[in-house]
C-alpha cells in the first residue's frame, strides 16, 4: 500500500509541475519567412491578396488534390473567406478570412481550424519594394497554444515545423511570379 501511495504522490507532483510550468511558459509563437521576387510590388501585392491564388503556391493547398474548397465574398477584399474540407488528417477542415488590407503593404488573415483540432490563428503577407522590379515578400504566422497544452512548445519547434512550409510556399510563389 505504501508503494502505491508513493507512486500516486509522485504522479500528482508531476501533474502539478506540468500545470505550473504551463502557467509560466509563453502560449504564443511567431514564424515568418521572406523571399525577394523579380516582380514589381503592385503586381505581386494584387496577386497575393486574392485567396484563390494561394492554390498556385501554398504547400497546404496542394496537400490534398481531392480537398473540397469554397469561397464567399469578393476575393481580394476584406471579408472574403476561403474554406476547405479534406478527409486527410494532415489537412482537416477550416477557413481563412481576409481581415485587413493595407493597400500595397500588408494583408492579414484569420485562420479558423475546425478539424483535426480547433484553433484560431493569424497569418499575413507583407510586400516591400527592393527596387522597381523586385519585391521582398514576408509570410508570417502567429499562433497560440492554449493552457495547459502550451507546455508542448518546449518540445515542438514551431519555427522549424511551419517555417519549412512557408519557405516552400514562398519558393513556389517566386517560381509562379517569375515565369
Amino acid at each position: 500500500m505504501k508503494i502505491i501511495k508513493k507512486i500516486l504522490i509522485a504522479i500528482a507532483a508531476l501533474v502539478a509541475l506540468f500545470l505550473i510550468a504551463a502557467l509560466i511558459l509563453p502560449d504564443a509563437y511567431h514564424v515568418k519567412r521572406e523571399v525577394t521576387i523579380q516582380t514589381p510590388k503592385d503586381t505581386l501585392f494584387n496577386y497575393l491578396k486574392n485567396l484563390k491564388n494561394q492554390d498556385d503556391f501554398s504547400v497546404w493547398n496542394k496537400m490534398d488534390p481531392n480537398m473540397k474548397k469554397s469561397f464567399k465574398g469578393t476575393d481580394g477584399t476584406v471579408g472574403a473567406v476561403s474554406s476547405w474540407k479534406s478527409d486527410s488528417a494532415n489537412v482537416g477542415s477550416g477557413e481563412q478570412e481576409i481581415i485587413n488590407i493595407a493597400d500595397g503593404q500588408r494583408i492579414d488573415f484569420e485562420l479558423r481550424f475546425f478539424e483535426p483540432w480547433q484553433s484560431t490563428d493569424y497569418a499575413y503577407f507583407t510586400t516591400e519594394a527592393v527596387d522597381s522590379a523586385h519585391t521582398k515578400v514576408t509570410w508570417g504566422f502567429n499562433g497560440k497554444m492554449p493552457y495547459p497544452w502550451n507546455v508542448m512548445l518546449l518540445t515542438m519547434d514551431m519555427d522549424e515545423m511551419l517555417g519549412k512550409d512557408l519557405e516552400q510556399g514562398l519558393q513556389n510563389l517566386k517560381s509562379e511570379m517569375e515565369r
